[in-house]
């Protein structure tokens, strides 16, 4: 897992999530990854697979996993 974008005073992850199909999918995962401390802003997009997550700083990748665990999907990795 490696893309990252840091900008003032936030961080960029692009994650790849399998199983989404719609956006009830879409809204499960970002609930869940909402919920971690320090996150600003998820958008998830099924059609891609891919979640983008603004946070104040980096997150720890066994976190996310959990969260999309806990929502019913499975973390590939970053994009």
């Amino acid at each position: 897992m490696t893309a990252q974008t840091e900008t003032a005073g936030s961080v960029t992850a692009v994650y790849k999530v399998t199983g989404m199909s719609c956006g009830h999918c879409e809204g499960s995962v970002s609930a869940e990854i909402s919920g971690l401390p320090g996150v600003g802003s998820v958008t998830a997009v099924a059609a891609s697979g891919e979640v983008t997550v603004v946070s104040a700083a980096p997150l720890d990748d066994e976190a996310v996993r959990a969260a999309v665990d806990e929502a019913g999907f499975e973390l590939v990795g970053r994009v």
